[in-house]
């Protein structure tokens, strides 16, 4: 009978376990399971948008799946506003982006790209009515819709005499062309085209294709190891014919070539100490900031007077004993205060001029009376509600006491109950009045170039978003502790005992 011998047979355990976990390992994938996050705006078809199911489509959206495919690994899509997608790639909150980023030098100090996947131009789209348009030559002293941080851009700041207006997607820029605001939007050939051969704007043409000749590609931050991923899944469905399909589908024609690299690699800025950069970055934007500061001003104000006059009269037709009149101004303030003030702007701005338009009404929207309306009944409807509740704080017996003495319903009213709940009001306005200065950054929405539309033409421009946004922080930051100290300043003025403990002092 054989004697077991153990040490042997533990050494053939450890032999064989030895060779099957290198053989499973020959066959891994390092990439396998690993999830990309890829930052997109969902708004620039037929490259990226939402379906009707809200799911994400697109061009690039199957070109990014099917590289995923190939080169083994996941895609998480996150939605991302475009001139916010550069700064998330530098702060490494998102691993790649897909949005039809047009390869520059610029851009190419600042992240990294992958080998061109596509092939565009710019195109200038105007109103099928518009015979003086002939050409880029034709946009001197014109109106010219864009959207923010692109080649457009870029391109209609060398138009002379040109008055740009930035939109923060190419809808928005082209439903302004629609609403008769400007002369013309420079803009992605394939995205204009898109637009007017689905039907979804109508009475707009293209007078000239291909200003530039330009190439997207897939963006990364800088040395990021996920960009050797991507061009070996983007090399792969190149050759194997999945790009030539997805491209039929989307473009019904065939491809054209493309080149290998990309035409800006390995980009540098030239190298200064960070904290020295970014204080020199702050101060070269001030002056533009403080422009857009006046303006932030401005709409502040006068939004804020009109706001205080219409929610003056609310709030005491809040307290009509007319029922009709009563629920009329109850529904007024819950409407605005129950909807978001940007739903609101685009309504005014946009909504307003395409209904008067199918109507057959001739009509637009000058920007600054659009934001002052916006913001105006906006603040309206919460004053309203402070200048409700501050006049029912009022002892019922003061009234009384009044119109014993012969005073009439509007006297009482002017002379006794308001200029007392006026001084209970000043808090909660003074805290409105603060809300609404802050809330003009909405405005940027409509292209209007106030404090926070001005940094972000100074970001689309130098990528510099974290100085740029300190600076403007600090700005909103000045004018909200200005405003917190004119208000205390304010209620002790207009309170006789305060006021009187002040001057013994």
């Amino acid at each position: 009978m054989a004697k077991f011998d153990f040490g042997r047979w533990l050494r053939w355990c450890v032999v064989v376990g030895f060779s099957c976990l290198l053989l499973a390992g020959c066959g891994v994938n390092p990439s396998a399971g690993k999830t990309l996050r890829i930052a997109t705006e969902p708004a620039f078809p037929p490259f990226e948008f939402q379906g009707k199911g809200g799911e994400l489509q697109g061009f690039s959206i199957d070109l990014m799946n099917a590289i995923a495919v190939a080169a083994n690994f996941k895609v998480d899509f996150q939605s991302l506003p475009f001139d916010g997608i550069i700064p998330a790639l530098q702060a490494k909150t998102v691993d790649a982006a897909i949005s039809s980023i047009t390869i520059t030098q610029e851009r190419a100090k600042t992240i990294a790209f992958s080998r061109p996947y596509f092939k565009a131009g710019l195109a200038i789209a105007i109103r099928a009515d518009n015979q003086n348009i002939t050409g880029f030559g034709s946009l001197k002293n014109k109106k010219v819709a864009v959207q923010i941080g692109t080649t457009g851009a870029a391109k209609a700041k060398s138009i002379p005499g040109v008055q740009i207006r930035s939109f923060d997607s190419a809808p928005l820029a082209l439903q302004e062309l629609s609403n008769g605001n400007v002369d013309a939007v420079i803009n992605d050939a394939p995205v204009t085209l898109y637009a007017i051969n689905t039907g979804n704007l109508q009475g707009i043409k293209i007078v000239e294709q291909l200003l530039t000749e330009e190439f997207y590609g897939i963006a990364t931050a800088k040395n990021s190891p996920n960009l050797a991923l991507i061009n070996n899944g983007l090399d792969r469905v190149l050759k194997n014919g999945t790009y030539a399909q997805i491209y039929q589908k989307w473009f019904k024609t065939e491809p054209p070539s493309l080149p290998v690299k990309s035409p800006f690699e390995n980009q540098t800025k030239a190298g200064t100490p960070k904290i020295l950069s970014s204080i020199g970055v702050i101060l070269q934007a001030f002056p533009t900031l403080l422009k857009g500061a006046l303006v932030t001003l401005e709409l502040t104000i006068i939004s804020v007077v009109f706001g205080l006059i219409g929610g003056s009269l609310i709030g005491i037709i809040r307290l009509s004993h007319i029922a009709p009149v009563r629920w009329v101004a109850r529904a007024y303030v819950d409407f605005f205060r129950g909807t978001p003030l940007l739903l609101q702007i685009f309504m005014i701005y946009f909504g307003l001029p395409a209904i008067l338009q199918e109507l057959g009404l001739t009509f637009s929207f000058d920007r600054l009376t659009a934001g002052v309306i916006a913001l105006s009944l906006n603040s309206a409807a919460y004053i309203a509600e402070i200048v409700r509740a501050g006049i029912q704080s009022i002892e019922p017996g003061q009234a009384e006491a009044a119109q014993s003495l012969g005073l009439s319903s509007v006297q009482i009213m002017s002379s006794v109950i308001f200029p007392q709940a006026f001084r209970r009001m000043i808090p909660p306005l003074g805290n409105e009045f603060i809300s609404l200065l802050k809330d003009t950054s909405l405005v940027s929405v409509i292209g209007f170039e106030e404090l926070v539309r001005k940094g972000q033409l100074i970001i689309a421009d130098n990528y510099r978003a974290f100085e740029i946004y300190v600076g403007v922080a600090v700005i909103y930051l000045c004018f909200t502790l200005l405003s917190s100290q004119a208000v205390s300043l304010l209620e002790v003025w207009m309170n006789p005992v305060k006021r009187q403990r002040k001057y013994d002092s």
